[in-house]
């Protein structure tokens, strides 16, 4: 089967390109093995609108999760027996319950991740949000998509990277990417529609540039493959290169990085309590399937363990190469 022209095509079925190619390496279909993470997207308000962002959050977007949808979040993790609590937006810390949600994740003894954007803790009201982190030992996974100030404004805004720069500062003077258990792992996108290279080159360029030039540290760098959907998707089909850019990741479909797909170990809850095997389906829509609740105050943990997982040939940006997810690189 060719790849389609429309790359968000999908189906429950398995008929399109991704499910032949998983088919042909595996002999079966994409099934979850486990429910290790729960990925919350508590909204989509952001400060920033960076170009390669998939759920389009901006200033604009008011959608946010509330509290008792959080609950039931919390409730139905311990169920499941997950350890991490996997925390996304938007800029998940301009939703207004975001420090409760962190505390109650964190008394219940999961791992609690936060996927932040670095400028928001120079915006009022979130000034003290490194001490609030370190208190309560969370895990941060920050964008910085380039060590280089060009590439980062050019793809997230003009003055990005230098507020970035400041805020990594002020995490570093409270512990984060230097004392033992106060994580800071930076993520790099690709500027443009190219595969990322090989991590352990890149984040040997990170750690010695950013020391260099500015002193500060970070623990591990996550390269993530830029999803041909939301604002990255029109970009591609406005200048051209879309058709070419699937084909691009179809090509590079690597059979070792279908064990460790995050799809097959997390449920993403997003703002409203629907339920999606990954942020990338979130942004197209595409609830879980194969008998597996739909919304967050129905799910069932052993239902949901054993589910057919959704895709769509989008699904090839996380297999090309040494493959991709939230955590980074799969091989």
């Amino acid at each position: 089967m060719t790849i389609t022209e429309d790359i968000t095509t999908l189906t429950v079925e398995g008929r399109n390109a991704f499910d032949d190619a998983v088919r042909r390496a595996t002999g079966d279909d994409l099934y979850a093995g486990s429910l290790a993470t729960f990925q919350v997207n508590v909204g989509l308000t952001c400060n920033l609108a960076c170009h390669h962002c998939h759920v389009e959050s901006s200033p604009k977007r008011t959608e946010q999760m509330d509290r008792q949808t959080m609950r039931l979040v919390l409730e139905a993790a311990e169920r499941a027996g997950a350890a991490t609590l996997d925390i996304t937006g938007g800029a998940p810390e301009m939703n207004p319950h975001f420090r409760w949600f962190v505390a109650q994740g964190v008394a219940r003894g999961l791992h609690v991740m936060v996927r932040t954007n670095l400028t928001i803790m120079l915006e009022d009201g979130y000034a003290d949000l490194p001490a609030f982190f370190a208190d309560h030992r969370v895990h941060l996974v920050a964008s910085l998509p380039c060590y280089l100030p060009d590439n980062v404004n050019k793809q997230r805004g003009v003055h990005v990277y230098e507020d970035s720069v400041a805020v990594i500062r002020k995490l570093n003077a409270v512990g984060y990417g230097v004392a033992e258990g106060l994580t800071l792992d930076l993520v790099y996108n690709p500027l443009g529609p190219s595969l990322p290279p090989e991590t352990g080159v890149l984040e040997a360029a990170y750690k010695r540039e950013l020391d260099a030039r500015f002193g500060i540290r970070f623990n591990n760098l996550l390269t993530i493959t830029n999803m041909p959907i939301g604002r990255f998707h029109h970009d591609l089909h406005r200048d051209g290169l879309a058709e070419r850019y699937m084909a691009t990741l179809a090509d590079a479909f690597n059979p070792a990085t279908i064990g460790p797909l995050m799809c097959r170990h997390q449920v993403h809850v997003s703002y409203d309590g629907l339920l999606h095997d990954c942020d990338f389906n979130y942004a197209l829509g595409m609830t879980t399937t194969g008998g597996a609740a739909r919304h967050i105050r129905d799910f069932d943990p052993a239902a949901h363990a054993n589910r057919r997982v959704a895709t769509g040939d989008h699904c090839f940006g996380c297999t090309a190469g040494c493959g991709s997810s939230c955590g980074g690189a799969l091989t």
